[in-house]
């Protein structure tokens, strides 16, 4: 019997799939520890995937 299988999340096509990065801001700490900030994509909110759509259902009157 064959297994239903699910389909994978889509990647966000603004990050591709790297939704959030360590940018440096030059420089060390006193301690010599890298400084650094996150950034997350705007347009997945950090999470790599996309919403999937669900097709529209018509509606006959």
């Amino acid at each position: 019997m064959a297994q239903a299988t699910r389909t994978p999340p889509r990647i966000c096509p603004n990050c591709d799939g790297f939704s959030a990065v360590h940018i440096t801001l030059g420089g060390r700490d006193r301690t010599g520890h890298l400084r650094t900030i996150t950034a997350h994509c705007p347009a997945c909110h950090g999470t790599g995937t996309r919403a999937t759509r669900t097709p529209a259902r018509s509606v006959n009157a």
